[in-house]
């Protein structure tokens, strides 16, 4: 769905508008941060781009092993299909600049299911990132 969007291109609201961009390649070191951070919120019963230790998206891409030199984060809770989360990010000017922007790469997404105690019953972390 995000590189049908990305070949599209899209109107970021005051983002701007964003040409056609090429696909995003899944990157197994990214899915390692984005299921890192999805379970974390999920764990704690939070949501943040802050992980419950202070990290940020690229901490955890570099402890996963991903080298990178750019990156973004788009974070979601409560959605229960791929199609929702991701016309929410598209609808959201911010998350739909990171989903287009032309130097990011690589991809990676992860949801993670809430339990009865947490306050939404999903948790997904997508990264998109420029290798190094």
């Amino acid at each position: 769905m995000v590189n049908r969007q990305r070949a599209a291109g899209a109107s970021c609201g005051n983002q701007g508008s964003f040409p056609a961009a090429a696909a995003l390649r899944w990157n197994a070191s990214l899915a390692q941060a984005a299921l890192r951070h999805s379970d974390d919120m999920q764990t704690g019963n939070f949501f943040s781009h802050t992980g419950s230790d202070g990290s940020n998206a690229g901490q955890r891409m570099t402890a996963a092993g991903y080298a990178w030199q750019g990156w973004g984060e788009n974070i979601a809770a409560g959605q229960a299909t791929v199609s929702d989360v991701v016309a929410g990010w598209i609808a959201s000017p911010g998350h739909c600049a990171n989903l287009m922007k032309s130097n990011f790469q690589d991809i990676a997404v992860a949801c993670v299911r809430g339990g009865a105690s947490n306050s939404y019953r999903t948790y997904w972390t997508m990264v998109l990132a420029t290798p190094r």
